[in-house]
């Protein structure tokens, strides 16, 4: 079993306001896990980001809905992003402003959908 396997059998647990963000070591060590991801800053605020391509629309849609289904049942909702032929994935954790472990949990995830 790879280590993105783990984090992708792993489930989200509910976030609350006051939960920790990833620590930096934390950081370094879930992305070597989710290799394509790539951690980026928007209006001050950590976020994990890939984008995914797809030979047409029609493709690119259908993943989009499997994402949708997925942020449903874990209770964790990304930016959705979608394109002709490409989709963007954005997770953080929006009660915390940051990046939490479900995020990687997510990224993981959202991988094992391709």
């Amino acid at each position: 079993m790879t280590t993105t396997e783990t984090l992708s059998t792993q489930v989200c647990e509910a976030c609350r306001a006051d939960a920790p963000q990833v620590s930096e070591a934390e950081l370094a060590e879930l992305i070597k896990q989710i290799p394509d991801w790539v951690p980026v800053v928007r209006d001050g605020v950590m976020q994990l980001e890939r984008e995914y391509t797809f030979r047409n629309f029609r493709l690119a849609l259908e993943f989009t809905n499997k994402v949708g289904a997925l942020a449903e049942a874990e209770g964790h909702h990304p930016g959705i992003l979608t394109e002709w032929g490409k989709v963007t994935v954005t997770w953080w954790t929006h009660a915390i402003n940051g990046l939490h472990r479900n995020d990687f949990i997510c990224a993981a995830k959202t991988d094992a959908l391709t």
